[in-house]
Order: structure tokens, then C-alpha cells, then sequence
């Protein structure tokens, strides 16, 4: 099924037009009226240097004014093997249809609403037969079992011509086009762009990146630059600020060496206060007893930090280098890459 843009949007077309795949445009002199063109010649010829295919508009009253509007745009620069010409379906329509077909050029009968239209189309030697599906629903009518007996038609007839499914509404009218078999569809970009979402796409998706990061990345990569460390000789209110400077709930108690000593965290803070009171915070840190911190060297891929954290239940990890502290990884750096 060919998939084609609706769209008189320039800025819309061209980043739609990147996809690489797109197999037309089609646009009304509605659309560009909608979003303000006053210079429509000029907007075709720009439309064709930047779309494969470009369906436009051929007006009149009458087949032979139909011919020389279709023939006026093509002497704007168009080349015809890129351009199809649009035209609601009436006697006169048809006829111009057969007249265009005669001279080598493209057309789309469009506006159908019944078989027969569609069969006098296909007659005609339409390239497109157009079914405004969204258009007909609002009205009340059965536009998918029309698009079935196009389709129907079409093939039992071993024409040539494409039924198109137009005035999409929604993701539904794509699934329907697709399930009875239309040749074409035209689609709105803001449609047209979400035809690929799926919500268990997306949670697969996730999963496959949260499980290369496990697999691929160190805990060096997603550490904070900020390493909040306090000597023994320093006071509780020094660690105080170094935890409340970095954003950590903890800070890392290290000798002259820069070897670990220990681990003094917001929970220990909690308790100390309670026991000593305000005088606590001229307290020296060499005063308490540290129990051996949970650490982890800095090349050790992500699995293992998310192993530690969930086999110790605990919120940080004191990251070493060579025995040195160089940092803390806390559960929510690995949330932050989606990997908890």
C-alpha cells in the first residue's frame, strides 16, 4: 500500500519528507488556504522539487477548462511523470479524466462516494480512485464496505487503477485501509507519526537499553563529580555541609592517606543527635566507631552495582580507585538511567 502525506504545511512536509519512504503528497487548495498560502502556483512549484509525487487540483466547469487547468500547471515547471491530478468525479470529471489519461498524465478521481462513481472512475482510466472515508463517516455513511467493493471491483476487473483511502481520522483508519486492501492511503503527519507507537514497544525498547547500560557501562560513567569526604580530625559539622553541598545523605570518612575509614551517614546523624545533643557538632569524627562501608571499584560494570544494591538494601556505595575514594553512586544515579 502506498503511504502518501496530506499536508499544505511546507515545514510539516519537509522534516515528513526525511523518513526516506513516503511515496507522495497530496494537498488541497483548502489545506493551503488553511495555513495562509495566497500564491498557490508558487507553493506547487516548490511542493514538486521537494516531494516524489505530487497530487494537486485540476478545477473547471467543464472537461475541456479541467484539461487546461491541469495543462497551465504543468507549464509552471511540473514534471508530469510526478504529478497527479485531482479532480471530484462527475461526468464532466470522468471525461477530463479519459482526456488527461489520453495524454500520458496521471489522475485521481476523488470525492467518491458510491460504486458506481468508482466504477465510471476506473472506467475513465483513473490512476487514483478516492474514497473520503473519515468525510463519509461524519455524514453517516458505511465508507469502509465502499472502500471493500473498490477494492473488489478493482481487482475483479484487473484494472489498473489504485483505490486510495483518504480523510483519515485516526490509527484505526490506517489499520482498515490495510485490512480491506486499499492500494493507497493518504495520512496526516500528525497521524502518520505516531504509526509506530506502541506501548510494548516501548517498555521492550527501554529494556534492551537498560540491559546494554548493565552489560556495557562502569559505575565510573554515571558517578557525580561531587566526592563529599571529611577527615577524622574534621567536625560532624563539617560533614554536615559536605552532605548538604553535594546532595548526598552521606559522606565518606577518609585518612590522610585518602584510604576509606568509614561511612558516616544522615542516619547516623539522626542517632548521634539524639544521644549528644547540639554540642554534637563540634564533635571530631575520629570519635565514632565506623562498621566497614559497602564499596565498589569504579570499573565495575553497572550489573554489579544494581547486585549490590539490591542483595545489601542500601541507598549509596562509596566508589573506589585503587583504594582511593574518588566518589558515591546512589540508587538514584542508576534511576536516573532507568536501570532500577
Amino acid at each position: 500500500m502506498e503511504l502518501y502525506l496530506d499536508s499544505a504545511d511546507l515545514k510539516e512536509i519537509e522534516g515528513a519528507f526525511k523518513v526516506g519512504f513516503l511515496a507522495g503528497l497530496t494537498t488541497t487548495p483548502t489545506f493551503m488556504h488553511r495555513e495562509g498560502v495566497t500564491d498557490i502556483d508558487s507553493m506547487i512549484v516548490q511542493l514538486s522539487k521537494i516531494v516524489p509525487v505530487l497530487q494537486i487540483e485540476a478545477l473547471g466547469a467543464n472537461a475541456d477548462e479541467i484539461v487546461r487547468d491541469a495543462e497551465r500547471q504543468l507549464e509552471l515547471g511540473l514534471d508530469p511523470s510526478k504529478t497527479v491530478f485531482k479532480i471530484p468525479v462527475s461526468l464532466e470529471g470522468v471525461k477530463a479524466c479519459k482526456m488527461l489519461r489520453d495524454r500520458g498524465m496521471m489522475v485521481n478521481v476523488h470525492l467518491v462516494y458510491t460504486i458506481q462513481q468508482a466504477y465510471m472512475a476506473m472506467t475513465a482510466g483513473a490512476t487514483y480512485v478516492c474514497v473520503l472515508a473519515g468525510r463519509m463517516q461524519d455524514q453517516g455513511y458505511d465508507a469502509l464496505k465502499l472502500l471493500r467493493e473498490c477494492v473488489e471491483m478493482i481487482n475483479y476487473y484487473g484494472s489498473d487503477a489504485k483505490v486510495m483511502f483518504s480523510s483519515v481520522r485516526n490509527t484505526e483508519h490506517v489499520r482498515n485501509a490495510i485490512e480491506i486492501g486499499c492500494h493507497t492511503i493518504t495520512v496526516p503527519w500528525k497521524i502518520l507519526k505516531t504509526l509506530t507507537d506502541n506501548n510494548f514497544t516501548t517498555v521492550g525498547t527501554q529494556q534492551f537499553f537498560e540491559h546494554t547500560r548493565l552489560v556495557t557501562m562502569h559505575v565510573r560513567d554515571i558517578i557525580s563529580d561531587k566526592n563529599p569526604v571529611v577527615k577524622p580530625h574534621d567536625e560532624v559539622l563539617d560533614a554536615v555541609m559536605q552532605m548538604t553541598q553535594s546532595g548526598f545523605g552521606s559522606v565518606s570518612v577518609v585518612g590522610d592517606d585518602g584510604r576509606l575509614v568509614g561511612i558516616f551517614t544522615d542516619g547516623d546523624l539522626r542517632r548521634q543527635l539524639a544521644a549528644s545533643g547540639k554540642n554534637l557538632m563540634t564533635k571530631k569524627m575520629s570519635e565514632f566507631e565506623y562498621h566497614s562501608p559497602i564499596t565498589i571499584p569504579a570499573d565495575s560494570l553497572l550489573k554489579d552495582a544494581l547486585a549490590v544494591f539490591k542483595d545489601k538494601q542500601i541507598d549509596t556505595i562509596i566508589v573506589t580507585d585503587n583504594a582511593q575514594v574518588i566518589g558515591m553512586l546512589d540508587i538514584q544515579d542508576m534511576a536516573k538511567w532507568d536501570l532500577m
